[in-house]
This record gives C-alpha cells, structure tokens and sequence, in this order.
C-alpha cells in the first residue's frame, strides 16, 4: 500500500489548519515563495522516486534472499515492532551522516534550505539521496527483516515526521524524553551553532540521548532556521544541485589530487586549504540574519500558486499510478515536471525573462500531454483536451493581464 498516497489529502489539511492558527495567534511562519518552493521540491521527489526507487528495492531484496542470517516472518507482530524500532535506528545513523559528510549533505541539505519551519517545510525532500541512503538499512535485511516489513515500516518512519515540522507546538513534557516531538525538531532545523547537527532521530530522541547528539530548545536561544550557506533562490532544481556544484568547483580548483578525490567524503564543510584561501567563503551573520525574498504582488503570487496546483495534481496521479508507467513514460513525466517547476520558480524569482518562459511552458504541455497519452501514461479523451484548452486559455490571459515587473534578479 501506498502509505504516502494516501496521507497527501491530509497534508494539505493540515497545512491549512497550520494556516489558519497562524492568523488567529498572529504569527508568520508562512512566505508564498518560501512554501511553494519547499512544496516544488516535495513534488520532484516523489517523481523522481518513481524513477529511482529500484535502486533500494533491488539492493534490500537482494542482500535479504542472499545473506539474511535469520528467517523472520511478516506474519509476526514482534518482527513489525523490532523492524520499527531497527529502521529508526538506521534512520539515524543515515540522518547523522547526511549532515557531517560532504556528499551526503549534498542531497540532504535541500530538505534543510527553508528559511521558515511550518508543515510545507515537511514535504521539501531531496531527489538525490537514492544515491547512498540505501546503504544504510542494508542491515535489517541482513538481520532478515522482509521487505515488505522493512518498506512499509520505512514509510509510517517518514509519515511520522511530518507533524514535528510546526512552531505551535510547544514542549510535550516527559515525551521530549522519549520521541522527536516539534520542539526537538526545531533544533535539528536550526542554524544556530549550539543547535547545529543535534537531534538526528525520526520517531525516538533515544539514540541521540544515547550517542550524545541530543540538544534541547533553549528559551534563550529563539531557533533561525535554514542553512550556513543560503540557497538564496526559489529554483527547485538548483536547490538539489547546489552543494553538488560547490563540491565539484573546489574538487576541479584544489591542486592535489587526493584533495579533489577526498573533498567529497571528508567532514561537511571541508575544503582544500588552497582553495580556502583562493576562494573564501564568508557565512551570514545570525545577528544581523535577513531571510532571502523577491518582492512580489498578491497577482503574481496567485498565479504562481494556481499554475503550482497542476503539479500537485500530476504528482499526485503519478503516485498512484506511476508503478504501472512504462520507463519512457517516468521519464517524460520527470521532466515535463522539472521544467515546469523550474518555471514556476523563475517566475517567484522575477528572472527578466520568465514571461517567456512561461509561454514556451504553456506550449510544451501541448506536445509533453500527447506524448503521454501516447505512451499510456494518462488517458486524454476529448474531455481532458477541453481541459486543457481551457486550462491554457484562462492561464494566457492572466498572463497577459498581469502587469509586467521590474526584474529583480539580472541572472
């Protein structure tokens, strides 16, 4: 079962409840770019995951056929429990390394790059971490959890998360002993440096009590979130490829060879001393901190928000239906929603060109749609033709109805 699909209806739910409590108790933990964005990113990832996902369902299922030292059954209530418990405690370990090895980082530091914390934040995941991150739970199926068991425990994991991503939530008392609740999470999202690297559990704080990576939220401290080295951009995309990209300009600058081999798995923000001193790299001072922001109107904001909702339609109809596409098919549905989203983000970011990029988007779903109809990816009757005449006729003349914009970003 398709836990994931099944919990996006209350996501969004939640979301707007989130919403609506910050306007009753007159806080600001939402931005329109700042949440689109995260969400842009959310939607990449499970698209990409359609494509990617044979890499840890191939390696879990053959590591357990073939070197399983125990003979578990799914059928048991107490290999369900110990799997949970097992899988948080790889999580772990995966967790903590993603944030103190270079290239692990670089997949991991997009679900970090929000400079604001509320349950949209939840969903910015990274479309990268298929790369490494299955080695990790490598051991249960060593251990012979099945893979049904360990992928169904894997994804209540992750759908345990999402709650923890909110500011209304204050200290829960003796549960902050046990469970990563809102306010132990909060630290982890921190930049801060007494906060930072802390709280790597995704259901139990028990292993950072344990292997003494556990911080509490300090009254004294009010948590700044986002990342050292800001993303400073509303482009999906670049948000998961931007530390790969600083990794392979210092790995091409260093001199010594063993410098550009090792940048990659050395400590999270080491770099070649020759490069260091070349090409310094300054840090934001928290106390003067300024979250990054594009002005943009309540116009321009709603027609991001309303072309965005095609991509939370497609993703989601990908989800459901996505295990049964053909490969070209995944491939054509990534990419039409990498462009599209990209799109989405130039227009947040004000780029002088993006009115025609957005018309050249509005044209390619013509052709990207008939060639999935084509490769059976989505039935397109004449109703859905309709649809998207009417769709791109409505989008058209909002477009042309917007006032145009000084640019704000030249590059």
């Amino acid at each position: 079962m398709n836990y994931v699909l099944y919990a996006v209806p209350f996501f969004f739910l939640l979301i707007g409840v989130e919403l609506i409590a910050d306007r009753l108790r007159g806080t600001s933990s939402y931005r329109t770019a700042d949440t689109l964005n995260s969400l842009s990113a959310g939607v990449l990832s499970t698209t990409s995951g359609l494509l990617t996902k044979v890499v840890g369902l191939l390696t879990y299922t053959f590591a357990w056929q073939h070197l399983a030292l125990f003979g578990m059954s799914a059928s048991s209530l107490w290999v369900w429990l110990l799997a949970f418990v097992f899988y948080d405690f790889c999580y772990y370990w995966n967790h903590r390394l993603g944030h103190e090895r270079n290239v692990l980082w670089a997949a991991h530091s997009v679900h970090h790059q929000s400079e604001e914390y509320n349950l949209s934040t939840a969903l910015r995941q990274t479309s990268t971490g298929f790369l490494f991150g299955w080695i990790f739970y490598l051991p249960m199926a060593i251990a012979g959890v099945p893979p049904l068991v360990f992928f169904t425990v894997g994804a209540l994991n992750l759908l345990y998360q999402f709650w923890v991503h909110t500011r209304h939530v204050p200290k829960l008392g003796w549960l902050e002993w046990i469970f990563i609740t809102p306010s132990n999470h909060r630290v982890h999202h921190a930049q801060n440096p007494v906060y930072m690297d802390r709280n790597y559990g995704g259901v139990f704080i028990l292993w950072d009590r344990l292997f003494g990576t556990f911080q509490e939220e300090l009254d004294e401290e009010p948590v700044i979130f986002g990342v050292t080295t800001p993303l400073a951009s509303w482009n999906p995309l670049w948000a998961n490829l931007q530390f790969y990209v600083q990794l392979w300009r210092d790995a091409v600058r260093a001199e010594a060879r063993w410098d550009k081999l090792r940048i990659w798995f050395m400590r999270t923000g080491w770099r070649p001393a020759d490069v260091a001193e070349r090409y310094p790299q300054s840090k934001p001072d928290l106390s003067r901190f300024i979250k990054f922001e594009v002005p943009l109107d309540l116009a321009h904001k709603w027609y991001a928000g309303l072309q965005f909702t095609l991509y939370v339609v497609a993703g989601t109809w990908l989800l459901g239906t996505g295990d049964k596409a053909s490969l070209a098919g995944l491939w054509l549905a990534w990419a039409w929603m990498a462009f599209g989203l990209y799109v989405i983000g130039t227009w947040m970011e004000n780029r002088p060109w993006t009115r025609w990029l957005e018309l050249a988007r509005l044209a390619l779903n013509w052709p990207a749609l008939w060639a999935g109809a084509a490769l059976g990816l989505l039935p397109m009757g004449a109703m859905g033709w309709g649809l998207l005449g009417l769709y791109s006729l409505v989008s058209l003349l909002a477009l042309f109805g917007l006032p145009r914009r000084e640019a704000a970003l030249a590059v």
